[in-house]
């Protein structure tokens, strides 16, 4: 038997919606926040321009504003970036959801729970020879390897642990493409 992989899956992990957001409510207290439809608001001031990312709150339906951009040149701005956020468009409002950034300035977090998906073709686990897998992330969604290997494979996290050769660590969120290798059961 040999010790090579035979064969290698590709494993896609996809957003399916734009995360709630973890943000208190001025309200209500609640926790949960949505981008919505996601809308802009953009002001001007003479030469500047303030551009505020609008969320709502998923219990009361308040809305509050996330600072993106705050009283900067009109001229700073790309025109396509600056359209975007005048037609409220979808992709910019991704980019700056996810954006890290914007995260950190406006003290929130994402919530990915059922906001995400993986694409994953079926493994046979009952051949006597190793399989390699190649997870590729196309959103920065937070999951434990260990977690989504289970969900992939339809096993235990025990077993994870058994059969699973991987370079990272399985227990600790990661947003990075990665790999990993079944062995063969005993």
């Amino acid at each position: 038997m040999s010790s090579q992989p035979h064969s290698v899956l590709p494993w896609v992990v996809r957003r399916t919606r734009l995360p709630l957001l973890s943000l208190r409510c001025a309200d209500c207290r609640s926790v949960s926040a949505t981008t919505g439809e996601g809308r802009f608001r953009v002001n001007a001031n003479g030469k500047l321009l303030d551009v505020w990312l609008l969320v709502r709150c998923v219990s009361c339906d308040r809305t509050s504003k996330l600072t993106v951009h705050e009283r900067a040149p009109v001229r700073s701005f790309d025109p396509a970036e600056l359209r975007g956020y005048r037609v409220n468009d979808p992709g910019l409002v991704a980019s700056r959801l996810l954006d890290p950034l914007l995260a950190r300035r406006n003290r929130f977090t994402l919530d990915w729970t059922g906001a995400w998906r993986l694409d994953a073709p079926p493994a046979r686990l009952d051949e006597g020879w190793p399989v390699q897998v190649e997870v590729r992330f196309e959103d920065p969604v937070p999951v434990r390897p260990e977690r989504l290997v289970a969900r992939g494979l339809g096993i235990s996290r025990a077993e994870v642990q058994r059969r699973i050769k991987c370079d990272i660590p399985l227990r600790r969120p990661t947003i990075a493409d990665f790999a990993f290798t079944v062995m063969a059961g005993d």
